[in-house]
């Protein structure tokens, strides 16, 4: 994680300087925020390698920024990692559906967060070195060049989103339990619920648009690509 920029957007002075301090010492660069739109108009000026966003702020809560982030093609992309109070699940899980990649229940321990952190940074990281385009229909997804196009539209995807999504078309006779999503995709899978896939995958199948029936349910057991429909890419 060593010179990567981190963004803390944060009201609670102690929460703020424990993030802020962790972060720091493994070499980050950080910047600190404690109202919602000074941390909104910071994070699209200068666009941080990830956001560490507190749902609940003062002036604009967490939400509306991670909204405001998602529809501004310069923070489509931005890894954004949600602070949540204990027994804020409902507010949880919509911020999944606006935007939020993964979040981290206060009060919460150090390891836990540096684990989210290094997750969510080896995913807006990672890539391959030769270039793959996967089609399906009028769907096309660029893996060198982290894009998805249907028909003459980019589709801006999250880095979580976009590994989603390049799970399926890898493996498209391939049965993906929740579980192997979240140990793969997210990189880890000890205290995360397995709503969270369900949240990503609504949130993506809405981005889909005509093709959301892609990804196919199979209820009591996972996900799957969609070969009753598309041919395998």
């Amino acid at each position: 994680m060593n010179g990567k920029r981190i963004l803390i957007v944060e009201d609670d002075p102690d929460i703020a300087e424990l993030v802020r301090f962790n972060l720091a010492a493994e070499g980050c660069k950080v910047d600190v925020q404690t109202r919602g739109l000074a941390g909104l108009d910071k994070a699209k000026s200068n666009p941080p390698d990830l956001l560490v966003l507190d749902l609940m702020l003062p002036d604009l809560p967490g939400l509306e920024i991670c909204k405001r982030l998602r529809s501004n093609e310069a923070t489509a992309r931005l890894p954004i990692l949600m602070l949540t109070a204990k027994g804020e699940e409902i507010d949880r899980v919509v911020g999944f559906e606006v935007g939020a990649d993964d979040y981290v229940t206060k009060p919460f321990g150090v390891r836990e967060l540096m684990l989210r952190v290094r997750a969510l940074l080896r995913r807006s990281t990672g890539g391959t070195e030769t270039k793959t385009v996967y089609k399906a229909a009028d769907l096309e997804l660029d893996t060198q060049g982290h894009r998805l196009r249907i028909g003459n539209e980019d589709i801006p995807l999250t880095a979580t989103e976009f590994k989603l999504l390049v799970c399926f078309f890898e493996n498209p006779t391939r049965l993906f339990s929740r579980i192997w999503l979240l140990e793969h995709v997210w990189d880890y899978a000890e205290g995360v619920e397995s709503r969270t896939v369900d949240a990503h995958i609504r949130r993506l199948r809405k981005k889909l648009g005509p093709h959301s029936d892609l990804i196919e349910t199979v209820h009591g057991a996972g996900y799957r690509y969609n070969l009753a429909r598309y041919d395998a890419p």
